[in-house]
């Protein structure tokens, strides 16, 4: 489990087809093999350790559903380690499991914020005033038109993350659970409502 709270931006070292180096250094502080490291916020296995980098093995789901193929040589990665039983959660629930990925296809300044308008494949999860995670960044949905969703970002936030170009998506968790609960057995009338209600 993570929260969508970046801790460190790393960098791809190499990347071979099943196999993906990240370059970094907070977040291998206690960290051992067999622990989960959330990349631009997709959980992975940490298999490998080194001074500077750890290394996970990608599976093809995860370079179907994940901008993971696009990663090159240096390019910079969104890090965070699974939350520990102790800590803070200063996002929101995060699985680390990529629905799909998307596109920042605008990016507007407010002042010292910003408004990033990306492009994804499916807004049935997102509400407005939910939560989204974009590159493992927690993220407050603003606005819903169409296929095209808003959200306003802080200036630390903007900083000291990646999100911009193609971008890994997990849409909020409990808009799936209303859906399939909704769903069961002959709830129909409760999924149109909920529908109607901007709930899924």
């Amino acid at each position: 489990m993570f929260t969508g709270i970046i801790e460190e931006i790393g960098a791809a070292g190499v990347n071979k087809k099943d196999t993906l180096e990240i370059r970094c250094k907070k977040v291998l502080e206690g960290t051992k093999i067999g622990d989960s490291i959330a990349i631009n916020g997709c959980c992975q296995t940490v298999v490998e350790l080194g001074t500077d980098f750890f290394t996970v093995r990608v599976s093809p789901e995860t370079l179907r559903a994940t901008n993971f193929g696009e990663l090159k040589s240096g390019t910079r990665v969104n890090l965070e380690r699974a939350m520990s039983a102790d800590g803070r959660f200063g996002g929101h629930f995060v699985t680390g499991h990529v629905d799909f990925t998307g596109r920042l296809i605008a990016k507007k300044q407010l002042g010292d914020f910003w408004e990033l308008s990306y492009e994804i494949p499916d807004t049935k999860y997102l509400v407005r005033k939910g939560s989204i995670t974009v590159n493992g960044v927690s993220l407050t949905v603003a606005a819903v038109e169409g296929n095209i969703f808003k959200a306003a970002v802080i200036p630390h936030t903007f900083e000291n993350t990646c999100l911009d170009g193609v971008v890994n998506i997990e849409t909020d968790i409990l808009g799936k659970y209303i859906e399939k609960f909704a769903c069961a057995g002959d709830n129909k009338i409760t999924m149109e409502l909920l529908q109607e209600n901007g709930f899924v």
